[in-house]
């Protein structure tokens, strides 16, 4: 594809990536994703925001054909998918410089083995001319490595965002036009790669809204030219309060826990509450952290293998400890055979949400009516302490 013009000078450049299916061998793109690059023609300096992800570098080195000159070299994270194609950039115009934080200068130098001469450190709130043009540096480390930063275009009022308000998208759509699509992968995205920083992002928020915003310019998926949609959105996800959800993942193998966890589903919802079951055996990963952006619970299902928890249970709930959800309670409901201790291990995995464990539901075996009637006790319990908290 071919640079797109966002302003005058101001141009989209990048790669979109339709075809790619897992980022860091860990998390699902069932949508693809792109890798944006932007170029800034100022009226004495040409700046190039970011690069694109090795893979894909003959197309950014294309899009680039007719650039005579770059001065400088924004890297405003030093994961591979922006910096990597940042050696051929420089190895193309000699006199280039890369800007970047300090954290970032030795961070590039150890990932890309570039130069420390060609690496500029720049200093938070410091400003570049590029003529008619000024960029403002901001910091916003932990969004999502300790070294990022945004750049601010003042006399346009663009926010070059990398990946905060990211969306792993590809599509053809220059801004984000179809909304509800670009809602879904955002927040999935934020889930995935963002969530683990709530509370950062809501100090470094609070930085970038002392400006004027027109448009925000991601890293990933597509710009945003009503930047209030992206950032209501975000208001809401790092917000300290739930919802009234429950997400119940789990895994049943001769049909024991299935039971279990159908049965408490339907006791939810007849006390009013969301529930988002997920069936770990085949459940997207990407999907569940998602639901667990906005829930107040988290209820484990799992049956006992060699005396704990399914090693995919297992697997969940750490993910869940890592992603650091704003979930206030926790629960296990489960089968097992002759003991075990599934309930310890899961808790322990748990261990740094700041949940409140709820009182479990274990039987031997299938599950008999006093079985279901502690799941009713369960479903009520999560009621209760969901209306303590006016949930909604």
């Amino acid at each position: 594809m071919k640079p797109r013009k966002i302003n005058d000078r101001v141009y989209w450049m990048g790669a979109i990536d339709w075809d790619r299916r897992l980022f860091d061998s860990l998390i699902p793109l069932p949508d693809g994703t792109s890798y944006n690059a932007y170029l800034i023609q100022g009226s004495e300096k040409t700046v190039l925001l970011d690069t694109v992800d090795p893979t894909m570098v003959d197309v950014l080195l294309s899009q680039l054909e007719g650039v005579s000159r770059i001065d400088y070299v924004i890297a405003h994270h030093a994961e591979q998918d922006h910096s990597g194609a940042i050696p051929h950039v420089l190895e193309r115009y000699a006199g280039a410089k890369v800007l970047t934080t300090p954290k970032g200068k030795g961070m590039l130098m150890d990932l890309l083995h570039i130069p420390e001469g060609r690496i500029i450190a720049v200093e938070d709130g410091e400003t570049l001319s590029l003529g008619d043009r000024t960029l403002e540096f901001i910091f916003a480390p932990w969004v999502h490595w300790p070294e990022t930063m945004v750049t601010y275009l003042q006399e346009d009022h663009i926010l070059f965002s990398c990946d905060l308000f990211g969306s792993h998208l590809a599509t053809s759509d220059l801004y984000a036009t179809d909304e509800a699509r670009v809602y879904e992968a955002a927040k999935r995205y934020y889930a995935e790669i963002m969530m683990p920083f709530r509370k950062v992002i809501q100090r470094n928020m609070e930085k970038i809204g002392e400006r004027e915003i027109a448009l925000i310019a991601p890293s990933h998926g597509p710009v945003y030219n009503r930047p209030n949609f992206i950032l209501e959105a975000y208001e809401d996800w790092i917000s300290d309060e739930p919802r009234n959800v429950v997400v119940l993942p789990y895994i049943s193998m001769h049909g024991s826990t299935r039971k279990m966890v159908e049965y408490l589903v339907g006791a939810l919802a007849e006390q009013g509450i969301t529930v988002y079951q997920f069936d770990l055996a085949v459940t997207d990963i990407g999907k569940l952290a998602a639901a667990l952006v906005d829930a107040a619970t988290i209820v484990v299902g799992t049956p006992t293998v060699l005396g704990g928890p399914h090693p995919i249970v297992a697997y969940a709930a750490l993910l869940a400890n890592a992603l650091r959800p704003k979930l206030k309670f926790a629960s296990v409901i489960g089968s097992y055979g002759w003991g075990g201790k599934a309930v310890d291990q899961i808790a322990g995995a748990i261990s740094s949400l700041k949940v409140e464990i709820l009182e479990p539901v274990l039987c031997k075996g299938l599950p008999r009516e006093g079985d279901f009637e502690a799941l009713n006790r369960l479903a009520a319990t999560i009621a209760s302490k969901h209306q303590e908290h006016n949930l909604a």
